[in-house]
């Protein structure tokens, strides 16, 4: 890190937003050669504060400094030409268009004759990706990639402008930790260019693998900045929640009753390749793999969003044909996505998308009941802490991890007895993680079963009551809880 004038410097922003005064008099400077760690729970303005400086939303007052000269009218455009690469938490992809059309958007390569140099685009895109460590065909379209292809996607996009201030919301939220080693390793590589870099995170472990210096936001405002050598774990949550969380993973053991959930053979052409498996009630099923290995497919083929090339399922011991969502849901079953856009419609409320599952069930002709929806949504609001200051705010002006909430508050509302939590804290922070690890004890105490796929080996270890373990679509091992380890879970998976 060089000391002396920072290449950035926030200075007394404000943002306010109707009900909720998101930034509070926020000051916050960046190094050249620096990671700088941003840390904060769901709704505490980290993500705010970073569109300000993305230029993708104004602020209210305050002063922005880029290389020691103050900065006005900032815009995404203006921000660019300042060297500014913003990699947000939700991503700005273009699902129809190619992987190399997306890290290229806006800039395309010319032949010496004025039009587009395809074989360059992709040879060039091709490139971007390669130093991410990762083979994805820059032909793909980027609807057909899975969320940590996406993920990877969209860094290669911001970093082919050759930014030297990256700003990094969530960036490995959806990666496997092979894949954020390699991201990393290219952040160092970046460092030691003299490229500054605000991190984003709700791992609190990776804070001092990457950061030089730490920031915490509550609530709007800094509460603490601290070199990362003097910031341990404790302090940090702290800070971060203003109260000290004794139990990270309060996992209750409950005794599994008779099975609501079983697969025989179950293959799903390209990802899945004849899985059996067999859920309880009151059990957590914890499902651990590599990326692509079949994680999503497994719930979404589970859940009637993939078709079943051959197998069975039984729910009850009854042999039942999941063609659709619907099916399923009218079978007792909820999927919280990795994926929150894929779930939520953004520009309603929180009632209507927490009893979207149950609406779907009633006939076309029957009449909405408003006041029960809004409820049923204010006590899931109450009881899930969703910040939410105006309920009849579209969900898409919420944080990541409040929108995450909504979705569970939806399926709670719907009743399943059979859940499919695939990445369930995926973007979410310390605290919220802790509330949703408890309520699925609540859960389980309720006797509903809960499958969940997982990327985070310490959560998937102290939640599961058994772990099945997903290499190339295949199931690889299995193992009862305390039996496995972060080692034995890494081998039966690579």
């Amino acid at each position: 890190m060089v000391d002396g004038e920072p290449i950035l410097r926030m200075v007394q922003i404000e943002k306010t937003f109707p009900g909720v005064h998101a930034l509070d008099q926020v000051d916050f400077d960046l190094q050249q050669g620096e990671v700088h760690v941003l840390l904060g729970e769901n709704g505490a303005g980290k993500s705010t504060l970073m569109k300000v400086l993305s230029g993708s939303l104004p602020h209210d007052s305050g002063r922005i400094f880029v290389n020691g000269k103050e900065v006005h009218g900032l815009s995404p455009e203006r921000a660019r030409q300042l060297g500014i690469g913003m990699v947000y938490q939700e991503l700005s992809l273009v699902p129809a268009l190619s992987v190399a059309e997306n890290i290229f958007l806006g800039k395309p390569q010319r032949s010496r004759l004025g039009t587009v140099d395809w074989p360059r685009i992709y040879r060039e895109a091709e490139r971007s990706l390669a130093d991410l460590g990762v083979a994805i065909d820059p032909r793909k379209e980027v609807r057909r990639l899975d969320v940590a292809e996406q993920q990877l996607t969209e860094i290669a996009r911001v970093l082919t402008a050759q930014p030297r201030i990256v700003l990094l919301d969530e960036p490995t939220s959806a990666l496997s930790d092979a894949e954020r080693e390699r991201l990393f390793a290219l952040i160092r590589r970046l460092r030691e260019r003299g490229v500054g870099l605000v991190y984003i995170s709700h791992r609190l472990a990776e804070v001092p693998m990457i950061g030089q210096r730490v920031t915490v936001m509550r609530d709007g405002k800094v509460v603490g900045t601290m070199p990362v050598a003097g910031a341990d774990e404790p302090t940090l949550v702290n800070l971060m929640v203003g109260r000290r969380l004794n139990e990270q993973y309060p996992k209750q053991r409950a005794l599994p009753g008779r099975p609501v959930l079983r697969l025989e053979s179950l293959s799903v052409r390209g990802f899945l390749h004849e899985v059996s498996l067999e859920l309880r009630e009151g059990e957590i099923l914890g499902i651990f793999g590599l990326m692509g290995a079949g994680q999503p497919e497994l719930a979404r083929a589970i859940f009637g969003l993939e078709r079943i090339q051959s197998g069975r399922v039984w729910i009850d011991e009854r042999e039942v044909h999941l063609r659709s969502p619907t099916d399923a849901i009218r079978h007792g079953m909820g999927l919280l996505t990795r994926d929150r856009r894929q779930g939520l419609v953004p520009g309603l409320p929180v009632a209507p998308n927490v009893s979207l599952a149950n609406i779907g069930q009633l006939p076309l002709a029957w009449p909405l009941k408003l006041r029960a929806e809004n409820r049923v949504a204010t006590e899931y609001i109450r009881s899930l802490r969703i910040h939410c200051p105006r309920p009849k705010r579209p969900v898409m002006f919420l944080s990541g991890g409040n929108q995450q909430k909504v979705l569970l508050a939806r399926w709670l509302a719907s009743r399943a007895r059979v859940l499919l939590f695939d990445e369930p804290t995926r973007g979410i922070d310390v605290g919220s993680k802790a509330e949703v690890f408890a309520l699925m004890n609540k859960l389980t105490e309720r006797r509903v079963a809960i499958l969940m796929i997982s990327s985070e080996m310490p959560e998937i270890l102290a939640m599961a009551d058994r772990i099945l373990v997903l290499r190339g679509g295949r199931v690889t091992a299995e193992f009862t809880a305390g039996q496995a380890t972060q080692e034995l879970l890494l081998r039966s998976a690579s």
